[in-house]
């Protein structure tokens, strides 16, 4: 193995990111109060380089920047360099990401700042070729030796403005949620669907779980059948296109056309857990065999590439690999040739092509194809007149062939960190299949991760780690790690009735209040009290590609105080949905997981109890079915919990449909309790 030339300070840290950056010519630091003291102590210009694993960019920029002697130069000689995982310090990324945006109007990763030697940024933006990176570091450190005030008046505006983003105005008006502000609130948002090819208008695509999750309930809730015929056609465009890998399963970030054909081929497990919980509902509501086959194939993705032997979930998988030539090229473990398909196939080529468009739809660039499904499998039978049946065994036979063929291919980069918030999103998921599909070994994974998280991401006082690598848990958890625990162990005790559960909810909804919640705006900080304060303070409130933690907490709050019966928590839930409710009308599909929260305002949302002997049965068949505002707990004997308590009668199965705290009178059998179940 050849010998590094030159290796900096990140040799010491443990993200996969970092340590890909050990070996460049930049003398590059991690972010530690100690170099943070030293570029104060030096007077030197910061560059914070912030950026993930599997980002292409961002090997590019590394490769034609940052392995760059004469660009190493530069940078060692009048800056500290500071390099960035954002998934490891998403607090970082968020308050850096904000200036970008102010300075830039845009975003994305890589992303690199210029900051002073007290971290306020003066100058950033993304991916920078050689030359506009080594022209803009040297035209700025001469303005900071020779007018440096230029550069400290410029800190001071960013800063006021970076202040001004994280404030909540609440103002005295109170908002009433209705269903008719709701209802304003879509009409807003359609105009931006595209109706035929899914997703939202335009190119790139990205999957946009929460948005989609959201319309599903609203169209049927609404009885909408536009708008829910809209969802499930954006879930078949997108898991037809190249954005799912069909042979080993798998959702890639998004998609770079407007089709979903060509993606950007990494795959990131928040984007895999949250489409196995948005897939699983879509099955509960259709019972679409497509579905069901997309959640197996997720899952099992998910299990055989992203988990250990610990039940930990590993982070993501980049977009490039080795191709045949040993070069480094995106998606080359993904893309097929026609004549290796056809040597592979043999006779079974001409019906895989049709499938799978080994045609000009299908063809990518450079002679490789994207495997690219246009049509419902029962459509493909009917047109190639075969039975369902007899495509389904051809599919697994290809998938087979296929499968053993890229096993000698060099697989994409594994960034093999586990992160507390993600790893929660997939419990989720996990649990969400388990109820839809009744598949005990998707109930198996969820609590084996749960169990993990508990053994080594939370500590005694109900505080969590961030991440785990290398059996080490570090950086203290920040509040998507408590919204996404608390959500996961809540879905937990609603498959299982295990109030374990309901009780490490409370202690981390606790904890949150305790070293998060800031009483001035009704909203939680994204960093705890305890931590080493950034040039601002983030408050995380618009939902993107991930839920906002905000509306995450509120959501959980909402949910544990109809179980616990706290009205405090169900108080606080709609004190935050009140202080963004001002904003939602500007941007709803920004607020989509807060518009779970409207829903339950504003609209009949029901807890269920079931007591008795038979109460899992009951469970079991409640969670088959596609109720989105509905809450269930249970238990075979007695319970304090508030919900069930005084409700038990011993040699019965009873059933309580509640609204608010107050139930209906008991029936024994499920059909009269769905019947009641209303939604407008």
């Amino acid at each position: 193995m050849k010998t590094p030339k030159y290796t900096n300070d990140l040799i010491h840290e443990s993200s996969p990111y970092l340590l890909q950056h050990a070996h460049n010519p930049v003398d590059w630091k991690a972010w530690h109060k100690d170099v943070l003291d030293e570029a104060k102590k030096s007077n030197k210009l910061i560059i914070i380089s912030v950026g993930y694993s599997a980002c292409h960019w961002c090997h590019v920029m590394e490769h034609e920047s940052f392995e760059d002697a004469e660009v190493a130069d530069i940078m060692n000689a009048h800056y500290i360099s500071i390099k960035v995982d954002r998934e490891e310090r998403p607090d970082i990324d968020q308050v850096y990401m904000q200036a970008v945006q102010i300075m830039t109007g845009s975003g994305g990763w890589p992303m690199n700042i210029v900051a002073l030697p007290d971290g306020r940024p003066v100058w950033g933006g993304t991916y920078f070729r050689k030359e506009q990176w080594k022209s803009a570091l040297l035209q700025i450190q001469q303005i900071y030796k020779k007018e440096p005030s230029q550069l400290t008046n410029y800190a001071n505006k960013l800063e006021e403005g970076l202040q001004q983003l994280n404030l909540i105005d609440l103002g005295d008006h109170q908002y009433e949620f209705s269903q008719q502000r709701l209802t304003e609130f879509v009409e807003l948002w359609k105009p931006y669907l595209d109706t035929k090819l899914g997703g939202t208008k335009n190119a790139p695509k990205f999957m946009m779980p929460t948005n989609l999750d959201f319309l599903l309930r609203y169209a049927y809730q609404f009885n909408d059948e536009e708008l829910q015929e809209y969802v499930l056609h954006s879930l078949d465009k997108i898991s037809f296109g190249g954005t799912f890998d069909h042979i080993d399963g798998g959702f890639s970030r998004y998609s770079v056309d407007d089709r979903w054909h060509v993606p950007h081929f990494e795959k990131m497990l928040y984007d895999n857990a949250q489409l196995l919980s948005l897939y699983s509902k879509a099955y509960k509501l259709t019972q679409d065999p497509w579905y069901k086959e997309i959640i197996k194939k997720t899952a099992d993705f998910i299990e055989s590439e992203l988990t250990d032997s610990s039940g930990a979930f590993y982070s993501a998988l980049d977009a490039d690999s080795e191709n045949e030539k040993g070069i480094q090229e995106e998606g080359a473990f993904y893309t097929w040739k026609k004549q290796e398909l056809q040597e592979l196939l043999e006779t079974e080529f001409d019906t895989f092509s049709a499938y799978f468009n080994i045609n000009e739809k299908g063809y990518w660039e450079n002679g490789n194809y994207i495997l690219y499904k246009t049509e419902k499998d029962n459509i493909f039978a009917e047109k190639h007149q075969i039975s369902i049946e007899e495509l389904q065994q051809k599919k697994g036979k290809w998938t087979k062939i296929l499968s053993e063929a890229k096993k000698p291919r060099k697989k994409p980069g594994l960034d093999d960190k586990t992160l507390t918030s993600w790893n929660a999103l997939t419990i989720t998921g996990f649990t969400e299949a388990y109820a839809a599909t009744e598949n005990a070994d998707y109930l198996v994974s969820a609590l084996k991760n749960a169990e993990f998280i508990i053994e080594n991401q939370l500590k005694s006082d109900h505080s969590l780690f961030h991440s785990y690598k290398s059996e080490k848990s570090k950086i203290n958890g920040y509040l998507e790690d408590y919204a996404f625990t608390i959500e996961a162990f809540l879905k937990l005790y609603e498959v299982t009735f295990d109030e374990k559960w309901i009780d490490f909810s409370n202690n981390l909804s606790q904890y949150c209040f305790e070293y998060f919640y800031n009483q001035d705006n009704h909203l939680f900080n994204f960093t705890s009290k305890k931590d080493d304060a950034l040039i601002s303070n983030p408050v995380e409130f618009t939902d993107n590609v991930i839920p906002a933690s905000n509306s995450a907490m509120a959501n959980n709050l909402f949910r544990l105080g109809s179980l616990m019966g706290n009205a405090d928590y169900l108080m606080i839930s709609e004190k935050m949905l009140q202080a963004i409710s001002g904003k939602i009308g500007s941007y709803p599909m920004g607020y989509s997981n807060w518009l779970h929260l409207y829903l339950n305002f504003s609209n009949p949302f029901y807890e269920l109890a079931i007591l008795g002997e038979n109460a899992t049965n009951e469970q079991n068949k409640i969670h088959k079915k596609y109720l989105p505002n509905l809450i269930i707990s249970g238990s075979k004997t007695s319970s304090e919990l508030s919900i069930l308590e005084d409700r038990f009668v011993e040699g019965k199965t009873l059933l309580y449909l509640c609204e608010q705290g107050k139930c209906q009178l008991p029936e024994e059998k499920l059909t009269p309790v769905l019947n009641n179940i209303a939604f407008v």
